[in-house]
């Protein structure tokens, strides 16, 4: 009887064929796409609803409360900002195969660079937010590089390399807030807080701050080098087939270092936009959960910019609605990470069903 069963079950499942699709319509990948979401939001207000909060207090928090209370919408756009760079910086890397896993190393050090300039108040008060980006951005870079020239010339795999980094970032960061630069006035592991002009600024007339701007002016030239520039169209040809790009003359090797180092300098920048608009001082975990969300924003927009911005908004919705799930309703943590991963994994399944379809055999 229960080898009966066993053949019967086996009969079943060689009845289903698992097969890559050949193609798939814009409008039916953003259905699947938005089922996931949909499915994820229900299954996640289900666990809610199990913890014991109530369905109204549900449609109050992530609904209501989030898109009609100014107040959220500006912690919405201010959580965006730097999730869309970071998001940019994962997607420009996995254009050109070079896996960029070390993202949080980089923003950390775009973070310290940017510090740097603010503690020892390099150049005029005018400029100097904007030379704090440069140096965020060229120190993002700098952290780059070693792994970039491990993978081109040593063939040392990148995925390895730039997560080791992140640790060695984590301690030099301790080390800076625990030594030199710890806070002289409370004597916490903090910098000292930014002044006034160190801070991106708020525009007054529509109350929200200034780096949300930035990111979305990321956003624009991103796009445009993917679509208009030569360097986008041989970003294209390398991320299809690289063997057959290096065959026909294409200096491959040329092509993913400047990819790679943009990456950093996108990461770097976004250390810079997390401290300066955010904490207005360099923190030891304010980098945190922001490595590991740009890579998935990056899969997850498959490396499209403009879909980078809609997971960037859902991650901050996610963040925040969460926030106010832990301090009113006493949700632990756990609870909201699990959350935040049930919807990521719904989302990422129809990604799946994108590219693969389960087809019944007669």
């Amino acid at each position: 009887m229960f080898e009966s069963s066993t053949k019967s079950q086996r009969n079943l499942l060689q009845r289903f064929n698992l097969e890559v699709r050949e193609h798939m319509f814009a409008w039916q990948q953003a259905v699947l796409i938005i089922g996931g979401l949909l499915l994820g939001l229900f299954l996640s207000a289900l666990m809610l609803v199990v913890a014991g909060v109530g369905v109204s207090d549900l449609l109050n928090e992530f609904i209501i409360s989030i898109f009609t209370s100014s107040r959220n919408i500006n912690a919405v756009l201010l959580l965006s900002a730097p999730l869309v760079i970071v998001g940019l910086s994962a997607a420009i890397g996995f254009k050109a195969r070079f896996w960029n896993i070390g993202i949080e190393g980089q923003v950390i050090f775009g973070a310290i660079g940017a510090t740097l300039i603010a503690n020892y108040d390099v150049g005029p008060d005018g400029f100097r937010i904007l030379l704090m980006g440069l140096v965020a951005a060229l120190f993002g870079m700098a952290w780059i590089a070693l792994p970039m020239v491990l993978r081109l010339k040593l063939e040392v795999n990148e995925i390895i390399s730039t997560l080791l980094l992140n640790y060695i970032a984590f301690n030099f960061l301790l080390h800076l807030l625990f030594g030199s630069w710890k806070d002289p006035i409370t004597s916490f592991p903090n910098s000292k807080i930014y002044d006034q002009y160190e801070r991106l600024p708020k525009l007054a007339e529509l109350d929200f701050n200034v780096s949300i701007l930035l990111a979305l002016a990321l956003v624009i030239i991103f796009a445009w080098v993917l679509a208009v520039s030569r360097f986008g169209f041989v970003l294209k040809f390398v991320y299809s087939n690289s063997k057959m790009a290096k065959s026909i003359g294409i200096n491959v090797g040329v092509l993913i270092a400047c990819a790679a180092l943009a990456s950093g300098a996108l990461s770097g920048i976004a250390g810079f936009t997390i401290s300066a608009s955010i904490d207005s001082r360099l923190t030891q975990s304010f980098f945190v959960g922001y490595g590991f969300l740009g890579i998935l924003i990056g899969f997850l927009a498959r490396n499209n910019p403009l879909l980078v911005v809609l997971f960037s908004i859902m991650m901050a919705i996610l963040m925040v609605a969460g926030q106010t799930l832990q301090v009113f309703y006493q949700i632990p943590f756990s609870m909201i990470q699990l959350i935040q991963a049930t919807i990521v994994i719904c989302v990422a399944a129809s990604e799946f069903f994108i590219h693969h379809r389960i087809r019944l055999v007669k």
